[in-house]
Parts: C-alpha cells; structure tokens; sequence
C-alpha cells in the first residue's frame, strides 16, 4: 500500500512492500550520501550504482524508479536524473546483472558504475628536481595495475589511483631510482624498532677520491689511483645510475641522465679524477638540497602533530584514554589546564581561556565558555574543561586546514607552469646542442675529439635547468606553509600570486570592519539620571531577544546596573515594548512610538537627526507623558581594523575601500573611523559587484574581503576573494581564494607582504639560475669551465635557489 503524501510540494515517499523510493525530483535536508546510507542500514544487502543513459526529463527518473521499485528483489532505488545515476540495494546479488534488461524495457540504457577508490598518497624521497618527478610518473604510468599518477617534486607527494599492493608500489618506485612509503596525516605509525642508517654514500665516495687525489701527488701506482678514482664514481654513482637507467626507459631526460653521461664520458677519454669530482659534488649537492627542501616540507608536518594522538574520554565514573581515531561525535573529552585539545567539540562544563594561535593566527588568547567551539590542536590555558567532541578525527578544522594546504602547494602557479613548459623544450635542444659539439667541430677539423667531447659532456651537465625549475614551486611551498602557521589559508601559487599584485581592497562593512554586533553608544538622560534610565531599559528588553535589547542589557551588565521589578510586558511590534514599573507605564522603542502617542519631540528632533546620521539606532525611553531619554545604539568598529589597514597602507596598498547599505551619513563616519581611503553607501547586495566592477575599470587589481557567504558574488567577481573567519564556517573555506581563519583582518597586511615577498624571490630565483646557466654555456667554449666547475654551478645553483626561498618560512 502507498503511504500519504508527506508534502505539500513535492516531497514524497512512496512505500511499496516497505520499499523506500525517493523521486529523484524530490527535496530534502538531508545529503544524498546520508540518506543511502540511512537506505543501507534498513536491510543487509548489497548496493550498487548504475550510469543511465536515455532519460529527457525528470519524469523519466520517477517512472523508472516506480517500475523497478515494484520487484520484489529490489530493496531500494534512487534514480537520479540530474547525474544521469541510479543506485538500487537488493538483498539479491544476482538482481544486478539483469538491471541492464530490466531498465531497456522502459526505453533506457544503463550499466554498471565500477567503484574508483580515492587516490593513495606516497611520500617520494631522493628527487632531485621536477625531472625526477616525470620519470616517476612514465614509469608507473606504464603499468597496466596504474590508472594515473601524479608527482609533485615540492611537496614530496605522489597520488596514484592502482590496484597494486602498497609493497609493489613501494617497489615500482624503487625500479625508479627513488623510496616511497605510504602516506597520510590520520594515521601516524610508530616503530619501536630503530631506523636502518643509510650507507654512508657522499662520505665514502669523497673518501676515496680525496686518497686518489693525494695519491697521485704521493707516487702511488698511477693504476692504484685509477681503481680509487673508479671506486668512488661507480659507489657515488650507482643511485644516479639506477634513475638514469628508467628516466632513460621512460623517454625522460632528468639530472641523473645527464650527469651519468658525464661521468661515463670523463672515464672514456682517461679524465678518472674530474669523473670522480663530478659524481662527488652531485651526490653532495643532492644531500645538501635534499635536507633544505625537506625543511620546506615539514611546515606540513608541524601542522600535523599540533593535534595529540590520544584524548581522555569521560567514561561511567572514570575517565579512560582513547585514540583519536577511535572516538566518536557525542564522547565527552576532559581537557585539562596545559593540555592541547585532540578534536573539534563544544564545551559541555568549564571556563577557561584557549590558546587558537595554530588555528588562527590571534596572538592573545580566547576566552570560552559552555556553549562555545573549541579546536583540536589549540592549546587549553587555564581552567579544566569538558568538551562534546563534534566532528571525527579526519574531519576537525586542523585535518581540512591540512588537506587545504597540501592541495594548495601541489596546485601550479602561472609562472611555474610556464617554466615547466620551458624547461620542457630547454633540455632536448641543450642534449642535442651537446651531441653536436661533439661531434661537428673535430668532424669539421676544428680541435681534437677529446677536446670537443669534454666541451660537449660540460654542456651536458650545465644543460639539466634544476635551479630554473624548481625556483617557483619552492618558494610556494614555503610560503603557503608559512601562511597556514600563521592562521591564513592561501588556496595555491596563483592566488599566492594574485595577493602579490593586489593594488586596492574592498572590505565589506558589518562583520568585516565591524564587530557585527550593535552595542550601546551613547545614553542621554533627559529626566532622570542614565543609571535609572539604563535600569529602566534593562527592564523592559529583558525579555526580548532582539540584537538591540541584547545590546541594551549587555550594557547594563557591564556595569553592574541591575533591572527593577516589573510586570505586564508586552511586545508592541515593529516599534518597541512595554512594561508596568511600581505602578508606571514605561515604554522602549522607535522615537516615532513617542510621537504616534501624542508626545512632541521637537526639542530633541535636532540631536535624533544628528545621531541617526551617524548610524545609530535610537531606543527612547519615556512614560506616556513624557521621554526619559535616548539610548544609541550601533555597530561598532574593531579595535584590530585601524591597525590592520594602516599595516595595508604601509605594505604599499594604494586604496583601502569600504562596501555597505548604510546611508552616506554613516558611511563617512565609519569610513574616518576605520582610515578607509574612499566608501560606495547605500548598497543592495548585488551592488557590491558593481563597486568591485568599478574599481576593476579603474585599472586596479582587486582584492575582496567579506564573511565568504553573503558576499560570494562580490567575492567570485574581485581578482582574489579573501574570507574571513574560516575557523568557524565550512563555507568560507571552500569559497574563497585566501582564507583567515581568525575573524578579524589582523592577518592580511602580513599575507599581502608574504606574497610580494615571495614574488621577489621568486623573481630573483629565477634570474639567478637563468644568470648561472648563461655564465656557464659561456664559459665553456674559452675552456674556463672544467667539468667539475659545471657540477658545482648546477647543483649549488639549485641549493642557492631553495635557501633563497625558505627566507619565506621565517618572514614574521
């Protein structure tokens, strides 16, 4: 039998044998994935998803789900037209097989949606630069088990989509030349056994070359010196020659490939000891570029362990401790003074004062309360506290602040794009350059074969633009992650970029240069003094939960003034409230309540116009025969605003501008208060895209700061959207291009300076290594540039490079 209709629209639920069908028209509050989960739960059986085809129109949807919802052997089905897909549960598994017939029959088309799990994350280590990373890539990318893999030289991080065992994973990359191990921030595997030290490679190689080349000079045997030499190069060596070996297979030309060729053709023409140095100074640089660039990636990773891998869970009478990961919404944690909180939860009993400065970036702690949010890996001050954790362990702020951040740093930015793109063409045409001093000018009769050969093998190792490639992507990394410690998420290289160029910003007013909360401004007591007034106020608003009666009794709190006793109260609507004291008829509300009653304001008209033009909400107090007096009440500016923007100003912002509704009266006050250059008024929503359009076709680079949820459009419309107040709202994370986590601007005059910080040294970065390499290709005809020379200006160029950038991880 079929249920009633449960709406009065189109929400319905049919039932058919305890079926549960849910028209694909249908609304409802509820994710699509929670109410299929919530389907699953009803029976055990099995759930598949199918892709259909043929579907014109909603209706369609609904007449196939209501034909296949009367089968007995089908639990559950959700035709979805929109997507184009069905899902069906039956407790039958062989059902899903004549689901394509069963579905023909009414004229469509559907099969089988094979599952594709969600990509593993590997840590790569012993990449030298971003060719390393694309010879990681072809080989797996060859592999019939791979359906796609990414590798990204900056972050250290390699997804790939595979049906392979983590082992073989591990041993692919392996083949490459470089170790990988399975990586993700939710699980943290200790060891109780001691890491394996790795063979001394760089040691035991410049060992054996500084004995050969104090050998030589102590009459040792000229072929003792050679099997030093020799030793050194394959022990040095023998990685490199492993990745070039598979950079080679994969058609790839990376550092290895070339530096191998080097080695390999010093050896053939008798040059043992330059072979030797060149093999030496590569496996050091390597080492010393390695252990810089790992220090870029662990702003990462001390983001990571800001959160406690245990928490203590009120259990019973007793308390026990639990992993995180094996906690549940609802479990209440204790945290107690010193501790760092482990999960996102709101507290349940306790006051105390949290340390939000890993989430935030604020400098002073925050005060909480029963009631309040608090966030895994802030730090708890003072004061016991016991908090219901709401959100698991892989969904707290920290984790998504995480996930931002990784994806941010593997996102490329226009000007590495383009150098990639460069490099590209760059390397073959070097390599071929190379090969043809070789060989052209001794075929030529210009020189010796040895002579041109050594020429050629020196172009080869200058021909490898490492320092060139990885000058962006480095300073990237640094900076987002120096930006994310500091409670500002920026969304990738491109918005890193853009925030650079930024020459004008628009703030919207309420919540952005103000507290969005109205507070009282000014008392003026006509007929009595402001203590009575206030306390008269206090008790006519009590009982209201209007932000303006709120802002009134906040008010009498603060200073101790307490409400008298009153009866009758009653709520006049649109104008105010009233309410019977000692015998006395008061009322508050609008000033035109008091005229509508008979009373003459116009001894105080004048200083209500005034007042009003100033952006103050005005509650008059008085009795039907006369105004007591008049309490203001307004938005009012944060104590940090003026701070920041003249922080904006210094950093080199040439127009700070303010967006609001408000009349222009109230816009020049606040625009004088906050320091804002210039103020548009009297703006509906939609308008604020007009303004932000405006100062576009003025021939500025527009930076919008707004809440990321009401002022999306103007947001979407500016050259870079920044959001405030991220740590509270899953909106403002997703919406925005930079992102500050505390609800206040105190972070973006520093997020504007890091970004022309790192612009600059991105700037020098690369002008440096274009520098160093032209230096070198000149050096080398005139014979000045020896083989070992080259090495040392490739990778010390590079390690230049990557020191130059992390300046971007201490830039306060």
């Amino acid at each position: 039998m079929n249920t009633p209709d449960t709406s009065s629209s189109c929400c319905s639920t049919d039932t058919v044998k305890e079926k549960s069908v849910v028209s694909s028209t249908c609304c409802s509050n509820k994710p699509e994935a929670d109410r299929l989960q919530e389907a699953s739960i009803r029976f055990e059986g099995d759930m598949k998803t199918f892709k259909v085809t043929g579907m014109d129109c909603p209706s369609c949807a609904t007449t196939l789900e209501k034909g296949l919802s009367k089968r007995q052997d089908i639990e559950t089905v959700k035709v979805n037209y929109a997507a184009g897909k069905m899902t069906i549960a039956s407790k039958d598994p062989n059902i899903f097989e004549s689901i394509p017939g069963l579905v023909k029959k009414f004229g469509f088309e559907a099969e089988e949606e094979r599952s594709t799990k969600k990509p593993d994350v590997y840590e790569i280590t012993g990449m030298d630069c971003g060719s390393c990373a694309a010879t990681i890539e072809k080989h797996l990318g060859g592999n019939p088990s791979v359906q796609s893999v990414r590798v990204n030289f900056s972050t250290g991080k390699m997804h790939i989509s595979h049906t392979l065992t983590d082992e073989q994973v591990v041993k692919e990359v392996q083949k490459a030349g470089f170790d990988a191990k399975s990586s993700t921030w939710r699980k943290q595997e200790v060891s109780d056994q001691k890491p394996i030290k790795p063979f001394p490679v760089t040691t035991v190689s410049g060992i054996l070359l500084a004995i050969g080349f104090l050998g030589s000079y102590l009459m040792m045997p000229e072929w003792l010196v050679t099997v030093l030499y020799a030793t050194s190069i394959v022990i040095g060596g023998y990685k490199p020659a492993r990745s070039a070996f598979y950079a080679v297979r994969s058609r790839s030309l990376d550092m290895n490939v070339l530096m191998v060729s080097a080695a390999i053709g010093a050896a053939i023409i008798g040059e043992w000891f330059e072979g030797a140095t060149v093999v030496w100074l590569f496996a050091l640089g390597n080492s010393l570029q390695n252990r810089s660039i790992e220090r870029t990636r662990d702003s990462i990773r001390n983001l990571i362990n800001l959160t406690p891998s245990e928490a203590t869970i009120k259990s019973g009478n007793g308390h026990v401790k639990k992993n995180v990961g094996d906690i549940s919404t609802g479990e209440i944690m204790i945290i107690k003074p010193g501790d760092k909180i482990p999960l996102d939860g709101e507290i349940v009993t306790g006051i105390s004062s949290v340390n939000q400065a890993p989430i935030t970036g604020e400098s002073l702690p925050v005060d909480k309360e029963p009631g309040d949010t608090v966030y895994a890996g802030t730090v708890n001050e003072s004061g016991s506290l016991e908090v219901r954790v709401t959100r698991l362990s892989e969904d707290t702020t920290i984790a998504r602040i995480i996930h931002l951040v990784e994806e941010a740093q593997e996102k490329k930015a226009p000007t590495q794009a383009f150098i990639d793109r460069f490099a590209a063409v760059y390397t073959p045409i070097v390599f071929i350059l190379a090969l043809l001093i070789m060989v052209a000018p001794p075929l030529a009769g210009f020189g010796t074969w040895s002579e041109w050969f050594y020429k050629g093998l020196a172009l080869l190792v200058v021909a490898c633009p490492c320092a060139l490639v990885i000058s962006t992507p480095v300073a990237i990394v640094s900076a987002i992650g120096n930006a994310a410690r500091n409670g500002v998420l920026i969304k990738g290289g491109t918005f890193l970029e853009k925030a650079g160029a930024i020459t004008a910003i628009a703030f919207d007013k309420t919540g952005t240069l103000t507290e969005g909360k109205p507070k009282v401004t000014q008392v003026i007591a006509l007929h009595v003094d402001s203590d009575r007034l206030v306390s008269i106020a206090k008790t006519i608003e009590e009982h209201s939960t209007h932000p303006i009666a709120k802002a009134v009794i906040s008010y009498a709190d603060e200073r101790n003034i307490s409400a008298m006793k009153g009866s009758d109260f009653t709520a006049i609507a649109g104008k105010g409230a009233t309410a019977v004291i000692d015998g006395i008829e008061y009322f508050a509300g609008k000033p035109k309540l008091f005229k509508e009653m008979g009373l003459s304001t116009a001894h105080i008209d004048e200083r209500i116009d005034a007042m009003q033009n100033e952006g103050n909400t005005l509650v008059a107090i008085g009795t039907r025969d006369q105004i007591l007096g008049l309490i203001a009440v307004a938005d009012t500016v944060r104590d940090i605003t003026v701070r920041s923007i003249e922080k904006l100003k210094q950093v080199g912002i040439s127009e700070m501008v303010m967006l609001t509704g408000d009349n222009k009266g109230t816009a020049k006050k606040m625009a004088a208060e906050t320091g804002v250059d210039r103020y548009f008024a009297e703006l509906m929503p939609e308008d604020k895209v007009t303004a932000v359009k405006k100062l576009q076709d003025e021939g500025k680079q527009v930076a919008m700061v707004g809440d990321g949820i009401n002022d999306a459009p103007a947001l979407a419309t500016a050259d870079l959207g920044i959001a405030m107040g991220g740590a509270g709202t899953d909106t403002a994370m997703e919406t925005a291009d930079i992102v500050l986590m505390a609800d206040n601007l105190e972070k973006l005059p520093h997020t504007i300076r890091l970004s022309r910080k790192a612009l600059t040294i991105i700037k020098q970065n690369i002008w440096f290594s274009l520098i160093t390499k032209l230096a070198a290709l000149v050096l080398i005809f005139p014979g000045f540039l020896t083989l070992w020379m080259a090495v040392l200006s490739d990778t010390g160029a590079a390690l230049i490079v990557i020191l130059n950038s992390m300046r971007l991880l201490k830039l306060k």
